[in-house]
């Protein structure tokens, strides 16, 4: 897979932390004093906790050396961490582990709710939200194109890389260890300067897998100008010149 680069990232930084204020708004917490940003990224989700909740000791963690790297550069004096959220289990408990828009990238879902919400203290609470299982448009294209004959054999990982089970799943998955569970799906219509752009947005996240599974540059530009080409087919132009994006999400708060 293609290393992440934050710069890309953070050129759609304004949709892609949408989702992470809407479910910062919904968390019932009055005064955690220990918070984590599970997959942290660029550091974009984790100052909206710090705004929020200036006397807490937050810190982000994140497996990708170049977020952390990107974050520290814009937060030099905050704390960062360079480590896999699967296989996170902090010191002591934390009253608050948030995750926007990283689970997705973690392959047992099951097992890792249990780890997540039992890092938690009591009273505390684990809150994420991902992608919905129900794929974007541009997803159910970028298999499409996967599955045909020139790609289909390298293609299998890549198809795998993400993950996103049903609301119900992590409903079930929690039940049992949370005092509460609020959990729902909104879908974004993010208004776009053109379908290229759609494809841009896709390209530093969902697209990396399928393109870093093309070793040779001038296969990956003609799988991006495929890809571009269906897109272009499939998401209808405004009257204004605009094209609207829908992409649904999940959002999971478990209380302790």
């Amino acid at each position: 897979m293609t290393d992440w680069n934050a710069q890309h990232y953070l050129k759609f930084g304004d949709e892609r932390t949408r989702a992470a204020i809407d479910l910062l708004a919904r968390i019932n917490l009055s005064s955690p004093r220990r918070i984590v940003d599970l997959g942290c990224g660029p550091g974009n989700s984790t100052e909206l906790l710090w705004q929020r909740w200036p006397e807490a000791d937050v810190y982000g963690l994140d497996s990708s050396v170049e977020m952390i790297a990107a974050a520290k550069e814009r937060h030099p004096d905050r704390s960062w961490q360079l480590a896999d959220l699967e296989q996170w289990s902090p010191d002591e408990p934390v009253d608050l582990a948030f995750s926007n828009a990283a689970i997705q990238w973690t392959s047992d879902h099951g097992a890792l709710m249990k780890r997540l919400i039992a890092g938690t203290a009591d009273g505390g609470a684990l809150a994420f939200q991902i992608p919905s299982g129900s794929f974007a448009e541009v997803r159910k294209l970028i298999h499409e194109i996967s599955r045909e004959e020139r790609w289909n054999d390298r293609m299998e990982s890549a198809r795998q890389e993400l993950k996103m089970e049903l609301p119900e799943f992590y409903y079930d998955a929690l039940a049992s260890e949370a005092s509460i569970l609020d959990v729902w799906e909104s879908e974004y219509h993010h208004v776009m300067n053109s379908t290229d752009a759609i494809v841009d947005w896709i390209s530093s996240t969902g697209l990396r897998p399928f393109i870093g599974a093309l070793g040779i540059e001038s296969e990956q530009t003609e799988f991006v100008e495929e890809l571009k080409r269906r897109v272009a087919q499939a998401y209808e132009i405004r009257a204004n010149g605009k094209v609207l994006f829908p992409f649904r999400r999940t959002f999971v708060i478990a209380y302790r």
